[in-house]
């Protein structure tokens, strides 16, 4: 008897519905959060697993890897299309859940993900490490901004390493005022020196990296920008056209149409955010100081006719698509039309 099986990953516990071929539930039951537990209990189903799905979150991957470690046939299925598909339940469990997931593997009806390497998971986790100091110094600094403008002290435009100074000197003449200054800007200092040296370490694996150092023949691209097309994409041969870069990272726009409206929004924001924020700032660079090239003189003509704005959003998708193209084939980034352009 072929099964098929959905899985409600939670931190603690996993809610499993079994499906038999003919959509008739088998067995529902829960496992501990640990992939030990889950083969034992998958191993023990009456008939052979067909395929099982999960939906795609931070502890799926963990789990994906040693079930198909344990030889079973295991998909991980998009979170944005299997929450809509669950919406339409009236009463929200885990156990439905399962239940749900199961249907929707039995049926078809999904969008499979794509599991990334270690050595991928590993990158990404440097560099939301990185996003995720920068945020908090850009934090801290916005609060200083704002405990000052309380006394009528403004900071105004001023560089990251004039920052400090300036602020204890709008704030030398009150003690109390001093006292929160100084303790803000003693956390800021931590985390910059923390900055520099996961930057540090993030701009070496780029230079011994082969891949980094073809993307960085871009204009617009650098060492995190390399890092962060690698990591995300993890897999070039995943894409059947460079082209399906652009939608996946969510740099198309939304379109909805039913009858005889059709109506076309801004991007689908659908994919990888940070990759989306990477490209964008490659865009920025390339249009504003980067070194003349055919990709920026398209992206001017662009501007033209429908806004800068969209124009960087535009080349943003470009850069996406060319970089893909440019890892496939292995050849540098021209500046010249010349050769025929392959994207």
């Amino acid at each position: 008897m072929e099964l098929f099986v959905g899985l409600d990953v939670s931190l603690e516990s996993i809610a499993i519905c079994v499906l038999s071929s003919h959509g008739k539930v088998i067995k529902e039951t829960t496992s501990p959060c640990e992939p030990e537990d889950l083969i034992a209990l998958l191993q023990s189903l009456p008939g052979t697993v067909e395929c099982i799905g999960l939906e795609a979150g931070p502890l799926s991957p963990w789990l994906y890897r040693h079930l198909i470690e344990a030889r079973f046939e295991a998909t991980l299925m998009e979170t944005r299309q299997v929450k809509g598909a669950l919406k339409a339940m009236p009463i929200k469990t885990d156990r439905r859940d399962a239940e749900g997931i199961a249907r929707l593997l039995h049926m078809g009806w999904f969008r499979p993900v794509h599991c990334k390497s270690t050595s991928a998971q590993e990158m990404r986790a440097l560099l939301s490490a990185r996003k995720t100091i920068v945020s908090a110094i850009t934090n801290l600094e916005l609060s200083i901004r704002g405990i000052l403008r309380n006394f009528g002290l403004k900071l105004g435009r001023i560089s990251k390493g004039g920052f400090e100074e300036r602020v204890q000197e709008l704030a030398a003449d009150n003690v109390k005022l001093q006292a929160a200054a100084t303790s803000i800007l003693v956390a800021r200092n931590a985390l910059r020196i923390e900055l520099a040296g996961l930057e540090k370490m993030l701009r070496d694996f780029a230079k011994t990296d082969p891949l980094c150092h073809l993307f960085m023949t871009m204009p617009g691209v650098g060492p995190i920008v390399a890092l962060t097309v690698k990591a995300a994409i993890d897999d070039p041969n995943r894409f059947r056209s460079s082209k399906d870069v652009g939608p996946w990272v969510g740099l198309t726009p939304r379109r909805e149409q039913s009858g005889e409206r059709d109506i076309v929004g801004s991007i689908s924001r659908a994919g990888d955010a940070g990759l989306r924020t990477g490209l964008y700032q490659a865009a920025m660079v390339m249009l504003n100081k980067g070194r003349p090239n055919w990709l920026t003189a398209w992206a001017l003509n662009v501007a033209k006719r429908r806004g800068k704005r969209r124009a960087t959003v535009a080349l943003a998708r470009r850069i996406g698509v060319i970089l893909h193209r440019m890892w496939q084939d292995g050849t540098e980034f021209r500046f010249t039309r010349a050769a025929p352009e392959a994207v």
